[in-house]
């Protein structure tokens, strides 16, 4: 047979039949799509989560006290954990590869200036917080070099706090009450927005060792500790361990690099990036069925048919390729169809809910096009082979 006869016949067929050959598509277009819009939105969160992370930098170890390994220990033994101290920072500063070491403290205190009050987050951190995580200042400047253990009450102010207090005035050199005590405001810093929940703006930056009596704690929350970003990371990791079971008699700490917690949560999103395209794939197996059902009603309708064209010379292997022709069509049609409508769904999606990360993995898009296809093939290869298989003159008869 012909390509130009193939596709004539195949076009033929398929168009003979319309309102069926279109619900049978549809059946592919709606698993493509579906596949379309859910892997936009996993791949979306998979991006907006990374983005949040990598925003301060890859470069990051944070040290927080206690470890989170199980471990075993003879029966009577009694497990001490020792605080993490602003001497522990300090420390630290002297690994091998380390930028600075950040010691930090979070909580929630009351800020007034002025008749005016606002609770907002209140974070206890060393005078390269602000270096080591990005975050710039808009006015003034950040916490001075102080000495860490007895630092000057020296306040600075994220935006939107510097806001709510003090309106329009600026707000450098003016006191404000924390806690009950008097600091005065050296900086305000540039505009950070939210960051899985938190927002950064309402914030304020005080000296750690003032935040840790106030909050009448003896252990800091964690120690942040940036790296040269070429060094092996290993490297850091075994230097920060050294200095700390030197200091703390034990391993009664966690240290946690951000790279290998973006590669667990690289992982896990992926994973459900793939678990919802096989989700949404189950719709492309129901869309086969469709095509199984219909090519299985068209060598029934078209038996005569397909005795005419053996009759005049067409072998097993053309009317094979002929069924097996019109089922890729299907599946590619509908495929096609499905791609469309799933990106412009995701588009929609986008535009309608902006606050909802969505981005189209194209890679899942052809990849699910060519499973419908293949699809498309498989449910048409045993009405295919029947249709094959039917002699000639029998299927004339059946007229």
């Amino acid at each position: 047979m012909r390509y130009a006869d193939f596709i004539r016949f195949t076009y033929a067929s398929l168009s003979a039949h319309r309102l069926r050959t279109g619900l049978t598509a549809l059946g592919i277009a709606v698993g493509i799509a579906a596949v379309i819009l859910l892997t936009s939105i996993g791949e979306g969160l998979h991006r907006f989560v990374i983005a949040e992370f990598t925003q301060f930098g890859t470069n990051i170890i944070a040290v927080s006290p206690g470890r989170l390994q199980t471990h075993g220990a003879p029966l009577g033994a009694v497990n001490t954990v020792r605080p993490l101290t602003i001497d522990d920072a300090l420390a630290l500063r002297r690994a091998p590869h380390v930028q600075v070491a950040v010691p930090v403290i979070q909580g929630n205190a009351e800020i007034t200036h002025s008749g005016r009050s606002r609770r907002v987050t209140l974070y206890g951190v060393g005078a390269e917080f602000s270096a080591a995580f990005r975050m710039r200042v808009a006015a003034g400047r950040f916490l001075p070099g102080d000495d860490p253990r007895s630092p000057r009450a020296f306040a600075v102010l994220g935006s939107k706090a510097a806001l709510e207090l003090f309106g329009g005035n600026n707000p450098l050199g003016d006191r404000i009450r924390i806690g009950g005590e008097r600091y005065r405001v050296v900086g305000v810093m540039q505009s950070k927005g939210q960051v899985l929940g938190f927002d950064l703006d309402d914030t304020v930056f005080i000296p750690v060792a003032r935040a840790l009596e106030m909050f009448n704690r003896e252990s800091l929350m964690e120690i942040d500790v940036t790296y040269e970003p070429t060094a092996p990371l290993a490297e850091v990791e075994q230097g920060i361990k050294r200095i700390m079971n030197a200091r703390h008699g034990a391993e009664d700490y966690t240290v946690t690099p951000q790279q290998k917690m973006l590669e667990v949560f690289g992982t896990v999103l992926d994973a459900i990036t793939f678990a919802v395209a096989a989700i949404g794939g189950i719709s492309l197996v129901v869309g086969g069925v469709g095509i199984l059902t219909i090519l299985t009603i068209a060598v029934a309708e078209r038996t005569s048919e397909i005795g005419l064209l053996r009759a005049v010379g067409a072998t097993q292997r053309s009317i094979l390729l002929l069924f097996l022709g019109e089922a890729a069509l299907l599946a590619a049609a509908g495929g096609a169809a499905g791609l469309l409508l799933g990106w412009v769904a995701a588009l929609a999606l986008k535009i309608g809910l902006p606050a909802l990360p969505v981005h189209t993995p194209w890679s899942y898009a052809v990849l699910a096009e060519l499973v419908a296809v293949v699809v498309g093939l498989a449910a048409g290869v045993m009405p295919a082979r029947n249709a094959a298989r039917l002699d000639p003159l029998e299927a004339l008869r059946s007229e």
